[in-house]
């Protein structure tokens, strides 16, 4: 996120609520027109694409609503499928275009979710175009997710309370993840590139100490976009379901992927496995159709297909070779080695070419590379109080540490509105002194 973009927000958020509070018959109408603005401001290029997304996914939506039930419905759910992964398959799979429309993987799936629910007759199909559009575009969730269904905001989308309380949540909820993001993620992405970035000279534990901030970096980048969505989200009056749970914490593989990235997730276990069969049959075959379409959604490389076959195996094992040995595991042992397999993992996320992880795990094992370097040695002693700091950012603590403090007020009702312009203030000022400032997730 870079200045320009986070100054646009706090021009035009305040502009936005001052209409939500003073005008409420204009709530949706605002929120469509801000959704809309913020997305141009980004993709000037690609809002046709989103209307037009929009508003066959919106017909369609009548289409199959007004068939729901009967056998003339799957051919308009057919044609919105088609029509929904054309665009997608086109841009992140072919050169038709040297970068990608922002947010098309999260708003694609948002249209799927919603046509499919139609058609199970899970929700109505949405009469109003506008009203359709406000789900479609809301802003907060537009280009990153989480991947909020129409289902879980159907009602919120006609009537929703702003209260003073959710909006002081919700700015706590941005600042939150706003710092996750410019402090902790682009802090940790430096030291990636100090430890992994071309040309540098593989040693055992610099390659997997560049892989722990790898993962870290991922994980505040995401997990901070998912918080500012939310955040946002709560600020406007809707309450969208979280996205991350401590995955960092979890004991074996299959914990950890019901803690990350829990909407995607969701998303193929309700559209994909459980159509397949789920656990009743072809459970194996499932599994890995599952995480090989997973590592497709990330990209057409084919090390997201190498690293979606990976996770479906480990699962695979998990369920019917390791779930008893791993339970009879103390917890301490069992976060050990769900920690190494998600590292591992992260290395054939991050390494795009054969040739990179080929040399990456040799030197991981020691095989033709040096135990250690200078260059670690300053990567770790610079980067160690940071290390600390992600670590405990990772886990509940803080959490539990804010919520004492509130709990106590320490400094009276000025403790969440301190702690927010502290946060708010250091990230800007992070900003606005680096150039360092990718959202990985974007490319996605």
């Amino acid at each position: 996120m870079t200045f320009s973009s986070l100054a646009f927000i706090c021009v035009f958020l305040p502009c936005c609520l001052a209409v939500y509070f003073a005008l409420p018959r204009l709530r949706n109408a605002a929120l469509i027109g801000f959704s809309l603005a913020f997305y141009a401001y980004g993709e000037p290029v690609y809002v046709l694409l989103l209307l037009l997304s929009a508003a066959a996914n919106w017909l369609l939506g009548i289409i199959i609503g007004d068939r729901a039930g009967t056998p003339r419905a799957r051919p308009a759910l057919v044609l919105a499928v088609i029509l929904n992964l054309a665009p997608l398959a086109l841009f992140k799979y072919t050169a038709l275009s040297p970068h990608l429309p922002l947010g098309i993987s999260f708003y694609t799936f948002r249209a799927l979710s919603y046509v499919i629910d139609v058609y199970r007759g899970e929700v109505k199909g949405q009469r109003s175009f506008w009203g359709f559009l406000l789900y479609f575009s809301m802003f907060p969730q537009l280009i990153a997710g989480p991947i909020v269904r129409y289902a879980d905001i159907e009602a919120q989308l006609q009537t929703r309370k702003l209260t003073l309380r959710a909006v002081s949540s919700g700015i706590t909820r941005f600042s939150v993840g706003l710092g996750k993001k410019v402090l902790l993620a682009n802090a940790a992405g430096r030291a990636v590139t100090l430890l992994l970035g071309a040309g540098v000279k593989m040693t055992v534990l610099g390659n997997w100490l560049g892989v722990v901030f790898f993962a870290f970096q991922l994980y505040f980048d995401f997990s901070g976009y998912s918080d500012m969505a939310i955040g946002l989200g709560r600020i406007l009056g809707f309450e969208f379901k979280e996205n991350f749970v401590y995955p960092y914490i979890s004991r074996s593989i299959t914990e950890f992927w019901r803690r990350w990235h829990i909407s995607l997730g969701s998303f193929f276990r309700d559209y994909v496995y459980i159509p397949l069969g789920g656990n009743r049959r072809h459970q194996i075959l499932n599994l890995l159709i599952v995480w090989l379409l997973t590592g497709m959604w990330h990209g057409a490389g084919w090390n997201f297909l190498l690293w979606g076959a990976y996770y479906g195996a480990l699962l695979i094992l998990e369920k019917f070779v390791l779930k008893n040995a791993l339970e009879r595991l103390p917890s301490a042992l069992r976060r050990v080695y769900s920690c190494a397999l998600i590292l591992l993992g992260w290395a054939i996320f991050y390494f795009t070419d054969i040739a990179g992880l080929a040399a990456f795990l040799r030197g991981a094992v020691g095989i033709g590379a040096e135990l250690y370097d200078f260059r670690v040695g300053y990567a770790f002693l610079s980067n160690a109080f940071l290390l600390v700091i992600l670590v405990l950012a990772s886990t509940p603590l803080p959490a539990k540490f804010a919520a004492k403090i509130r709990e106590k007020r320490v400094l009276g009702a000025a403790t969440e509105p301190l702690f927010n312009a502290i946060i708010l203030a250091a990230s800007f000022t992070a900003i606005v002194g680096s150039t360092f400032n990718p959202f990985l997730y974007f490319r996605f």
